[in-house]
């Protein structure tokens, strides 16, 4: 026959008072916390899926960054060449109105003024920067791509500059200026520089070999700069597009994986509550109870 003595009766009164603490404080942490799982122990299945989700969340919060500067960085690429194109276009008046015949020696040399004018706008709208970084100058981006002045050769090189916009996906954000507007006149190149110093150059001239220069080798070299320029923006259009539809699929991706998470890891705070709540009935009544034991002990005690 086992005998119930008053010290096992009041040990097990405190065990019960101090579990029913223990389920209270911790639907407490819960409800402050938000979350379901306060440590591994708890549920080590869904501490691992928590642990794999957050990280694909932290890999999808750098593809997104990532995404976000290559836009810009394409955005302010295509800017320059919207601008380049501009100068190319006037480039073209200025060489259909050197040819109509109607000019003097003073206004070709106006006009060739203008074009040089031209020139060093386009070479000023090559060294655009994004973020302090000289976006068509390849990888040298700390380099201008062209200096002002009569010197025309590129500072740049012909270096790529990715970025990584999903696993195993990567994406060229820049192009390099020289593919457009080459070395200048010393180069003969063909390119953009090479064409408006060469076209400032027979304007300044003047004589019927240098007009007709200008109405025929001059012509078409603006009109070939024109189809390189476009082919470059519609390059930087592209890539535009596909970083934008790379951006979408990040953000439903990271949705649905911060829903998920959400699922494993978060509480029900309805359930939470209403636990808490008979969590806290029951160490009410714990006390109350373990109270009247000890009193019962304390006098069987003084008897």
């Amino acid at each position: 026959m086992i005998r119930i003595t008053p010290h096992m009766v009041t040990s097990s009164t405190v065990r019960d008072v101090n579990n029913a603490f223990a389920a209270l404080q911790r639907r407490s942490t819960e409800l402050s916390s938000g979350k379901s799982i306060l440590e591994p122990s708890d549920n080590p299945y869904g501490t691992g899926k928590a642990i794999d989700l957050q990280s694909t969340l932290d890999g999808l919060a750098n593809y997104k960054t990532n995404v976000n500067e290559a836009i810009s960085w394409e955005r302010t690429t295509s800017g320059a060449l919207g601008s380049i194109g501009q100068v190319v276009q006037k480039a073209r008046e200025l060489v259909l109105q050197a040819t109509s015949g109607v000019n003097g020696k003073s206004d070709l040399e106006n006009l060739a003024t203008e074009v040089e004018q031209l020139t060093e706008s386009a070479k000023q709208d090559a060294n655009v920067q994004y973020a302090g970084q000289y976006v068509l100058s390849g990888t040298l981006t700390g380099t201008a791509a062209y200096s002002a002045g009569a010197e025309d050769a590129y500072h740049g090189n012909e270096g790529t500059i990715t970025r990584t916009i999903a696993p195993g996906m990567t994406i060229q954000i820049n192009q390099p200026a020289s593919t457009l507007l080459g070395n200048g006149e010393a180069a003969k190149d063909g390119k953009l520089l090479d064409t408006l110093r060469t076209i400032a150059k027979n304007m300044r001239e003047g004589t019927p070999a240098a007009l007709e220069a200008l109405n025929g080798e001059d012509l078409k070299s603006i009109d070939s700069n024109f189809e390189t320029l476009m082919q470059m923006q519609a390059q930087a259009g592209g890539a535009i597009d596909q970083l934008q539809l790379a951006e979408s699929r990040i953000e439903e991706l990271a949705t649905s994986t911060t829903e998920a998470l959400s699922n494993t890891q978060d509480a029900n705070y309805a359930q939470v509550a209403t636990e808490y709540t008979s969590d806290q009935v029951a160490y009410e009544a714990a006390l109350k109870a373990g109270a009247s034991i000890v009193q019962m002990s304390l006098l069987e005690f003084l008897k």
